[in-house]
């Protein structure tokens, strides 16, 4: 198994980096130093109502979403951390279409930046199918520390396979 699976297509010394932060034991440190606040966006109806908020903000045209929702199953089965499906249906004469946005449950423990930059990507998709430039430029202007917050979430995934930090002993042991 590779050990830094979520970071692949990324320079080597910049592997190295991470590297030395898992074998130092500071990853899980690092992280929580940069990204200390959780948020409170747990069920489907409130995970729901942040995408809406995202997607009138910046996507006010783009077709409306029927379903947003956490996923148990996405990280595990497909290994993607959310999902954006458009699901077309013959109605009499008319071509009705539904879009959906699925996000991996894990997103419900991860720092707010983490479940935006996943909310922002599956957003652009509305209007790019596919990851191109444009697709890129579009979450950069919903997120503009949007590669940032792909590569941090990178790292907290990786830092959720590892074992947890040691405690530190406190000053009066």
């Amino acid at each position: 198994m590779n050990p830094l699976k979520y970071l692949s297509g990324y320079p080597p010394e910049l592997l190295a980096q991470v590297q030395r932060l898992v074998d130092d034991g500071r990853l899980h440190a690092h992280l929580a130093k940069r990204y200390p606040d959780g948020h409170e966006v747990r069920s489907d109806k409130a995970l729901y109502d942040y995408v809406l908020a995202r997607k009138n903000e910046f996507l006010r045209n783009a077709e409306p979403l029927a379903k947003v929702l956490y996923d148990n199953k996405l990280h595990v089965v497909q290994q993607a951390l959310g999902t954006h499906t458009t699901a077309v249906r013959v109605q009499g004469q008319k071509l009705k279409t539904k879009r959906e946005i699925r996000v991996a449950s894990l997103f419900k423990q991860a720092p707010e930046p983490f479940l935006r930059m996943i909310v922002v990507h599956e957003l652009a998709h509305l209007r790019h199918r596919e990851h191109d430039k444009k697709f890129y430029s579009l979450c950069e202007s919903m997120e503009p520390d949007y590669h940032q917050l792909e590569f941090d979430a990178r790292l907290w995934l990786l830092a959720q396979e590892l074992p947890p930090p040691a405690a530190q002993p406190s000053a009066a042991e």
